[in-house]
């Protein structure tokens, strides 16, 4: 039998969970949902969300340690509660990673179109075939070659972080010289409270959804007890305070006292540019926006891929657990997982645009990603108490706590429609992976 090829080291491991949180993309639409939510205290819900996830993120290296196998949470539960178990949780992250790959294929197009706006030229409905191109490409890469890909994915997101940092200092040394320098996103909002934090730190989550996706790669990457939990701490960390960083300055750009008009901002980032730069600033923020984009289309599809493959493997479908003999990837899981995005893209995407559809989507796969995040902190929980382990248990414990916070601002007050459609339909493909895994019989024989 064909296995996939070891041919990745840390910085591909690095290139794959940060393309799939694609900072720069997340930084151009998350930060105006969290001021709607905390206010000026956007930033201290970022920061929160980063301590939060870096919790959750010990879980998945107490297990990145010990299995070399891919998988991620698949595994990882799998070890500790079942097959059966490991099945859902895989199919849980499967869902996420596909959502959130059709949603930014979405955006790439969505934010191209705002580049050609800002010179006066408007494309119209072009920017689906600009976003259908991304998914295409992507495909092509995930399908080919691992390696190239994740470097690829790496140098296209430090490039357009980039971008944002630049602009950051414009703003810092704009406000600075007029006295508006400020501790006060990083205290609670008067107005909203802790409360507000909280569900900021929902959004949060979202930015740092896919962190795990390294773990994917383990049968891919030489030494991956050392080189995946690496790369899972590593790209919750340096995410992390580009995060803050980057909700900062859009809190400080637009002013403390302007909170309302960075929340209803359909482009804070571009409207920071024109104030602050030029539009050719604004243009290239665009374009890095795209960008970020189109390395989340690409880590989105490998992580994707990969996860699809080890359900296969462990019963769902023989074709899915193929390795392609030549590139050594899991060419068939990629090429279904990417007709999927495209599938959405093309029934979903058109009749409500580009932003609505990345973000219904997206808040379909964060919850589904919280059932997952839970099940690990779970796992991990259980193996420290069996290895009397205090640590492990506190962290695995608080972990547990940390998911179960933005859990319940997700679904309590209740999201106006359509969002409150969102868990059931989180709901039905749980129950449709419970029956895959019983009916299937090679799910409950199989070893994560």
């Amino acid at each position: 039998m064909v296995k996939l090829k070891r041919n990745l080291g840390p910085v591909e491991a690095v290139g794959l969970s940060v393309s799939v949180m694609a900072p720069t993309m997340s930084m151009a639409l998350n930060v105006t949902l969290a001021v709607g939510a905390a206010g000026v205290a956007a930033p201290l819900g970022f920061a929160v969300g980063t301590l939060l996830v870096a919790i959750v993120g010990f879980s998945f290296v107490f297990f990145a340690r010990k299995t070399t196998r891919a998988g991620s949470a698949y595994s990882y539960i799998g070890q500790t509660f079942g097959p059966r178990a490991g099945f859902i949780a895989g199919w849980c992250m499967l869902l996420l990673y596909i959502a959130g790959g059709s949603g930014s294929a979405a955006l790439v197009g969505d934010f191209l179109r705002a580049a050609f706006a800002d010179h006066g030229v408007h494309i119209g409905g072009w920017w689906l075939a600009l976003g259908v191109a991304a998914l295409l490409a992507g495909t092509l890469f995930a399908y080919r070659d691992m390696a190239v890909a994740a470097r690829l994915m790496l140098l296209l997101e430090l490039g357009s972080i980039c971008v944002i940092v630049y602009l950051g200092v414009k703003i810092l040394t704009a406000v600075s010289a007029t006295g508006g320098l400020t501790a006060a996103p990083f205290r609670p909002d008067p107005s909203m409270g802790w409360w507000g934090v909280g569900y900021a730190v929902v959004f949060a989550v979202l930015s740092f959804a896919g962190f795990e996706a390294a773990a994917t790669l383990a049968e891919e990457t030489g030494q991956p007890g050392r080189a995946i939990p690496v790369a899972l701490l590593g790209s919750v960390i340096l995410a992390g305070l580009f995060f803050v960083f980057a909700s900062y300055i859009q809190v400080v750009g637009f002013g403390v006292d302007n909170m309302k008009a960075l929340a209803a901002d359909e482009a804070p980032l571009n409207t920071l540019a024109l104030k602050y730069g030029t539009v050719r600033m604004a243009t290239a923020l665009d374009i890095a926006a795209a960008v970020s984009a189109v390395s989340a289309v690409l880590g989105t599809l490998s992580a994707a891929g990969r996860m699809l493959f080890v359900l296969g493997r462990a019963g769902l479908s023989e074709a899915a657990a193929r390795v392609h003999p030549v590139h050594g990837t899991p060419s068939v899981s990629v090429v279904v997982v990417g007709l999927l995005m495209l599938a959405g893209l093309l029934a979903w995407a058109p009749f409500i645009g580009p932003a609505d559809y990345y973000d219904n989507v997206g808040t379909i796969g964060v919850l589904a990603l919280i059932v997952a995040y839970l099940g690990v902190t779970l796992a991990a929980v259980t193996h420290a108490v069996k290895a009397k382990s205090m640590v492990w248990l506190a962290l695995g414990l608080l972990g547990t706590l940390a998911m179960l916070w933005p859990l319940y601002n997700s679904v309590y007050p209740v999201p106006a429609f359509p969002g409150n459609l969102w868990p059931y339909v989180v709901a039905g493909w749980i129950a449709l992976g419970a029956a895959l895994a019983t009916l299937r019989p090679g799910v409950r024989d199989a070893e994560p």
